[in-house]
């Protein structure tokens, strides 16, 4: 079985983008060559909101890698960037990452939410709208 991991983050402000995209990058690039990885898709939507999807061999594989520079230096800033952030994990039999449509749906009715210093009303509410593309 595969684990699927999928987040949301809502950059709070326009001042925390540079610094946000600069670690997705990085974080995105880290997870593409991280042993037991299997894909990776990012997603800019409407807000300052980015959605992640990634598959992994098993949830060792995906928490070495969260414990692994850069993507660790960068999960200590989202707290204060963000507004609004989620995540959402499941497995499955195969490696084909899900749909952004599935993605949402896992997100709205599974999904969890992650601490934030400046949480929105709708991070309070978890409420998730669907993603734009």
């Amino acid at each position: 079985m595969v684990l699927i991991s999928v987040t949301r983050l809502r950059v709070r402000s326009i001042w925390f983008l540079p610094g946000f995209i600069s670690y997705a990058l990085k974080s995105s690039n880290q997870a593409r060559n991280a042993a037991g990885n299997h894909g990776v898709e990012l997603l800019r939507d409407a807000r300052n909101t980015f959605w992640t999807c990634t598959a992994w061999e098993d949830e060792a594989a995906m928490r070495a890698f969260l414990m692994a520079e850069p993507h660790k230096r960068a999960m200590g800033k989202l707290a204060n960037w963000c507004n609004e952030a989620s995540v959402v994990h499941w497995h499955q039999d195969t490696a084909d990452l899900p749909d952004w449509k599935e993605a949402h749906r896992r997100m709205a009715t599974e999904g969890r939410r992650s601490r934030v210093r400046h949480p929105s009303e709708a991070h309070q509410d978890f409420r998730i709208p669907p993603p734009r593309f």
